[in-house]
């Protein structure tokens, strides 16, 4: 009977901490939540209001679009750090907080830059660390 009740215990122990455990991967579809310097989101930029953005990042290869022109490029993680190869995008003119927004975020990706994962929340500093975007989980 001891047994009995320790394994259920463990087994709720076990289901328990699964059902805490965040994802740590950058891997997956995110949505632009902020851009500006370091800091709390509170303190960035607000991504532009009724404008979708969409960034994936899927087996090292990264697209998508944060307001205007779609981009893609080749990106590698190793620990904290995340390094962008070339970024290609299409060419469009792009003006008002939309092409700000844009021409901030793609500003991140650049070099290597390093990546904080907070819940469903990824902020990705600039190499120079005087700029990031914060993205949400879609």
């Amino acid at each position: 009977m001891k047994k009995i009740l320790f394994a259920g215990l463990l087994a709720m122990f076990v289901l328990a901490a699964c059902a805490e455990e965040k994802p740590t991967s950058i891997e997956g579809q995110w949505k632009l939540v902020s851009y500006g310097p370091p800091g709390p989101p509170a303190n960035q930029i607000s991504a532009a209001p009724d404008v979708e953005t969409s960034i994936e990042f899927k087996d090292g290869q990264m697209s998508g679009n944060v307001g205007c022109n779609g981009f893609g490029g080749e990106y590698d993680v190793d620990g904290d750090t995340i390094t962008f190869g070339p970024i290609m995008s299409t060419m469009m003119f792009c003006e008002g907080p939309v092409g700000e927004q844009e021409k901030w975020a793609l500003a991140v990706f650049q070099e290597s830059a390093t990546f904080v994962i907070d819940g469903d929340q990824i902020t990705i500093t600039a190499p120079d660390g005087f700029w990031s975007i914060t993205l949400e989980r879609k």
